[in-house]
């Protein structure tokens, strides 16, 4: 129970022949994660932009200006005055 017996070795000489075994593979697995990072990092900028465009294109709710709250106080007190 204390070493290993050859099936033990067996599997990992296996897994090892797997993972190391074979022209760049290592490399090539790394390659492949870092193209769909890249690819992951691009979408998450693309959603960033469409979300600001979207923003930027939605009304706000506010009025801005010196003018425009002015003039809807003075509408409903014209209107006020008319219907005295």
């Amino acid at each position: 129970m204390g070493s290993f017996s050859i099936w033990h070795w067996l599997i990992v000489l296996a897994v090892g022949l797997l993972l190391f075994g074979g022209g760049g593979k290592i490399s090539g697995l790394m390659g492949d994660m870092a193209k769909g990072i890249k690819s992951f990092k691009k979408n998450m900028a693309e959603d960033d932009d469409a979300s600001m465009e979207a923003s930027a294109e939605k009304p706000s709710g506010t009025i801005k200006g010196p003018g425009a709250a002015g003039g809807t106080a003075n509408t409903t007190q014209s209107t006020a005055a008319n219907h005295s």
